[in-house]
This record gives structure tokens, C-alpha cells and sequence, in this order.
């Protein structure tokens, strides 16, 4: 004769299978989602810091080949050139040695 499962009965495989496996990569694809969404911010960022201490060195040498002088402060930098700085994310820190000598730019992310 021959014998019958109930389906009612289930073996652990068929509940490891069936019920603990899906989950199981559920939670590892959203992880994987995160992480991913993580690295991609953090590249954001520094890529945003990068452009905003390109873009203020540029602003700074093409002042002074058009007026023969660095500029004595960020905010004429801002005014002159059209470079706005999210200063929420961002600390830009300005030192003039001298009217020629190129300025220290240091942007620090917040």
C-alpha cells in the first residue's frame, strides 16, 4: 500500500523552503538596497565638495588675471563669480596672505 503525506504535515525542508528562504533573501536584497542608496550619498558628497573647491580656486585665479589681485574675501568671490556656497553642508575657511600670493581654501564638509 502506499503511503500518503497529509498536507497538512509539513517536513522542516518544506518550511525552511517555503517559509524561512524568502525571507531570508527579502532582507538580504533590501540590505543590499541600503547599502547601495549609502555608498551613492557618500559619493554625492564628495564629489559635491570636490566641485565647490574647483569651482572657488578657478573663481580665484580668474580674478586675479583679469584684476591683478586676489580677492580679499569669499564674498566677493560670491558676488563676482555667481558661486553660491550651501553653508548647511559646507564651511569654507579663506586665508589671504597677500594680495599676490594664491590664498588658502580649505572647504570643510559639515
Amino acid at each position: 500500500m502506499i503511503k500518503q503525506k497529509s498536507i497538512f504535515k509539513k517536513s522542516a525542508w518544506d518550511f525552511l523552503r517555503t517559509a524561512v528562504l524568502p525571507v531570508i533573501f527579502t532582507v538580504a536584497v533590501m540590505l543590499m538596497i541600503v547599502s547601495g542608496l549609502r555608498q551613492t550619498s557618500e559619493s554625492s558628497s564628495a564629489e559635491g565638495l570636490r566641485i565647490l573647491e574647483d569651482s572657488l580656486r578657478r573663481a580665484v585665479v580668474m580674478s586675479y588675471a583679469i584684476e591683478g589681485r586676489y580677492p580679499e574675501s569669499i564674498e566677493y568671490i560670491e558676488r563676482q563669480f555667481g558661486i553660491h556656497i550651501d553653508r548647511t553642508r559646507y564651511v569654507v575657511h579663506y586665508r589671504v596672505f597677500a594680495s599676490n600670493i594664491l590664498p588658502e581654501i580649505t572647504v570643510i564638509p559639515l
